[in-house]
């Protein structure tokens, strides 16, 4: 029995030098340095806990340093920052992509098509670009239309080249881009930001930007062409009570020539099924030349007239909570730009000439 408990020590023993080694008379730990495993005393094979290794998430300068003598050495010096951000990877200032995914990269990327588009495709004309603010947040407000719809970035370029201070546009689009990969990682470095509630009032009353948004969504993509300039319902009006919340102006803005730019002259769902698209349209373009379709506007006369604004301070909370209220304000401003529209189309005398 003592034969067989002295084997065992000498057993346990060998295993603990294995799980340590001694360098130069010191002991050292396995690879997880700290990490609570045990350690083998210099000169001797007494067993000890590990001493608990720096830990990022706590001030280990602060812990008491003995110098080889025994003494006390002198307290660390304070970490330099400078020194720290050196270390930190630096992002690329070339990539210019804020908080939202908007690239300055891309946009610049893009702006010389979007410009041939705005000058020279479409002769966009513009009006009433006073009516938007200098400065501080406010909602665009405008009617929607086409199969792929050139009208939020023609209302981005026409803000770019015509207002006297020009700066970014923000669009609140559906959620139905995310099921697009490319179009919609597109979209977003274009400007596009998931249209929700706290993605808006951040953006208008925190951050005080430009934002547009197009109350008919998907309804308004999806007319045919003999339904052309016929606004449909705004919702439920949640751009009124995003507007009174945030304590922005509400700027109408009516577009004309983007219904003729891609027009739809019919819908297949079953196609639409098949393909689990949000719809299959038919025109001029799609589907038979395919993905390149998206490049195949026609060469409709623009005109985009920004209407003066609805000053939104004048209510609060209590309003934005008024259901009845609300969708009463949002049937004005529809019924504003519907009247717009019409005026508009009476004095266009061609669709390609304005």
């Amino acid at each position: 029995m003592a034969t067989g408990g002295a084997r065992g020590r000498r057993t346990q023993n060998a295993r603990r030098r294995r799980a340590t080694a001694r360098v130069g008379g010191l002991s050292a730990t396995g690879p997880l340095l700290g990490s609570g495993q045990l350690t083998l005393e210099a000169g001797t094979e007494r067993l000890r806990p590990a001493q608990p290794a720096f830990d990022i998430h706590h001030d280990a300068l602060e812990m008491p340093v003995e110098a080889p003598s025994g003494g006390p050495l002198a307290a660390p010096p304070e970490p330099d920052l400078r020194t720290l951000r050196r270390l930190l990877p630096r992002p690329d200032p070339e990539r210019q992509i804020d908080d939202w995914g908007r690239s300055e990269r891309v946009v610049s990327a893009f702006a010389p098509l979007l410009d041939f588009y705005y000058r020279y495709w479409f002769r966009v004309d513009v009006r009433g670009i006073e009516n938007v603010p200098a400065e501080g947040g406010a909602l665009l407000v405008a009617n929607h239309s086409g199969a792929l719809p050139p009208d939020a970035p023609m209302v981005m370029r026409a803000i770019q080249h015509e207002h006297p201070r020009p700066r970014p546009l923000y669009m609140l689009g559906e959620h139905w881009f995310k099921g697009y990969p490319m179009v919609g990682m597109l979209a977003n470095k274009l400007g596009l930001v998931a249209a929700h509630p706290a993605n808006a009032r951040r953006l208008l009353r925190d951050e005080q930007r430009l934002v547009i948004v197009f109350p008919e969504g998907q309804k308004g993509t999806r007319k045919v062409l003999w339904q052309r300039y016929r606004l449909r319902r705004f919702g439920r009006g949640g751009f009124v009570r995003t507007a009174i919340l945030s304590g922005v102006p509400i700027v109408p803005v009516a577009v004309v020539g983007a219904e003729e730019a891609m027009p739809i002259f019919a819908h297949v769902p079953f196609l639409q099924r098949l393909t689990g698209l949000i719809y299959f349209p038919i025109n001029h373009a799609f589907p038979h030349f395919g993905l390149a379709a998206a490049l195949m506007y026609l060469p409709a006369k623009f005109k985009i007239h920004f209407l003066e604004p609805v000053d939104m301070s004048q209510y609060g909370p209590e309003d934005a909570d008024d259901a009845a209220f609300v969708q009463h304000l949002a049937e004005r401003i529809r019924a504003r730009i519907q009247r717009e529209l019409d005026r508009m189309l009476r004095e266009r005398r061609s669709v390609w000439l304005g």
